[in-house]
């Protein structure tokens, strides 16, 4: 059984080089000082995020991604990753990002609140943003293999 997972659920979305990500996200994972488990990556429309968003965290509004931790063992890393692509393709519209780019960042984000990184306070966030801009600029590769196929 594959460590990490990628599933849709409203979309029809495939993720390009999964086993690249897969790779980079362990390596995340293991530079962070932590045993993964099992990830799973659920990609979704707005729709689908919403209503997790209300029915779990109370919180009836538009996300890009939510996490859910069901690790029962200090230092590793079990759960799921729900991601809206149709937020994540108007995100890298709004802020004239390659999809793919923004994309990884979501991802990385969320594999960081499972690593225990919150962005709830100013300093929170500048070390949640400094940790994805250290993983993304590691993964650089995989975001300009992507764009070379046409998925920015």
């Amino acid at each position: 059984m594959k460590n990490i997972c990628f599933f849709t659920e409203e979309v029809a979305f495939t993720l390009p080089a999964p086993d690249a990500t897969t790779a980079w996200l362990q390596t995340v994972i293991q530079q962070e000082c932590y045993a993964l488990v099992h990830l799973n990556f659920i990609f979704c429309s707005d729709r689908y995020l919403q209503a997790y968003n209300a029915q779990y965290l109370q919180h009836n509004t538009l996300t890009d991604v939510l996490a859910f931790d069901y690790a029962s063992t200090p230092r590793t890393i079990e759960g799921d990753i729900y991601i809206s692509v149709d937020r994540v393709r108007d995100n890298a519209k709004t802020w004239e990002l390659p999809f793919m780019q923004e994309l990884h960042t979501v991802m990385v984000h969320g594999v960081l609140h499972l690593l225990g990184y919150r962005d709830h306070t100013p300093e929170a966030k500048t070390e949640m943003r400094a940790k994805e801009a250290k993983y993304i600029a590691q993964n650089r590769h995989l975001s300009t293999a992507a764009i070379s196929q046409g998925l920015s």
